[in-house]
């Protein structure tokens, strides 16, 4: 079938199509067209477009087999961040962001397709009973029981740490030991879901302060979740092999 047939069908603009069109198109999905409908017979609703709504600059319909998706800033429009040129303010971007953005290649497509059911679907819940009631653990796992992320924190006095004690000095806070997420789940947002969850619960259980050590993507995600870098107690130790050269 010509291309300029499906792309008039696609857009609207072909409102009534021939039936052997229309027989051609549904046997190239896999389908039969049948007059008349046995009542025995079940009939699915078909799976709504999710960008249906969208048009592009010239106001057609995207093709329903695309995950197109809005392009608000740079950073959602692939042209922009492989040229790295998201980073520039807006006055010196050399092309005008489009109106929306989509990806040709199947297997990407396929594994975002995946990361957002994943997002969709993964949890976070905090580990309670055989823990003392100064550890924090929490999990991020999938609706099958599989966990894919953890949260290791516990809380500490103030005073220990400093040795002394003065007025308006909190009482509790936290320490956060470590953000684990299993390499094939990074990036996309689990680690920051981990944090945000213990940060609710320490609101809750009104503990105000965390303190954190972290060293590269730890540092980005930290600083993501409203930590801030602090250097008055610098404490980033190494112990490696005798006879190992280290490189700064």
């Amino acid at each position: 079938m010509p291309q300029p047939t499906l792309a008039r069908i696609e857009s609207g603009r072909a409102a009534d199509p021939r039936f052997r069109t229309v027989e051609r198109l549904v046997t190239a999905a896999g389908g039969e067209v049948a007059v008349g409908v046995p009542t025995a017979l079940a009939v699915t609703e078909p799976t709504p477009v999710p960008h249906d709504e969208m048009r592009d600059e010239a106001g057609r319909r995207y093709p329903a087999h695309l995950d197109v998706w809005p392009v608000d800033e740079p950073r959602d429009w692939p042209g922009a961040w492989w040229a790295e040129w998201y980073r520039l303010p807006p006055e010196r971007y050399p092309l005008p962001l489009p109106p929306a953005a989509y990806e040709l290649n199947r297997r990407y497509r396929d594994n975002r397709r995946w990361g957002d059911e994943v997002r969709r679907t993964a949890q976070v819940r905090r580990l309670v009973g055989d823990l003392p009631a100064t550890c924090w653990r929490y999990i991020a796992e999938l609706p099958d029981g599989q966990s894919v992320g953890e949260l290791r924190a516990h809380e500490r006095s103030p005073h220990l740490e400093h040795g002394e004690w003065h007025p308006g000095m909190a009482e509790r806070e936290m320490v956060l030991d470590g953000v684990l997420v299993d390499p094939r789940y990074r990036r996309l947002g689990l680690g920051r879901r981990l944090v945000t969850a213990l940060l609710a619960g320490m609101r809750e259980a009104g503990v105000e302060d965390v303190a954190a050590l972290a060293e590269g993507a730890g540092i980005d995600l930290l600083l993501a979740c409203g930590f801030e870098i602090e250097a008055r107690r610098p404490a980033a130790l190494r112990l490696g092999r005798p006879g190992r050269q280290s490189y700064k």
